[in-house]
């Protein structure tokens, strides 16, 4: 493994949700991927990924809103 991640530290909730936001783009560099696999508890990324949903869902409902709007 490339990575210079110690197994048995975990990430910081900024780390999980950075990578969660490069999953929801899909760009992510091989390295970077295997520090977050080596890191990132599946229960971390799972609770990262329904709050970053749902923040996405809230920013488009407000952008209609605004934009339909008169």
């Amino acid at each position: 493994m490339s990575s210079e991640a110690k197994p048995g530290k975990p990430a910081s909730p900024l780390q999980v949700m950075r990578a969660v936001l490069w999953s929801f783009i899909g760009i992510r560099k091989s390295a970077g991927y295997e520090d977050d696999v080596a890191r990132i508890s599946p229960k971390q990324a799972i609770i990262a990924g329904i709050f970053g949903a749902a923040v996405f869902v809230a920013a488009l409902v407000v952008l209609v809103r605004v934009v339909t709007a008169k």
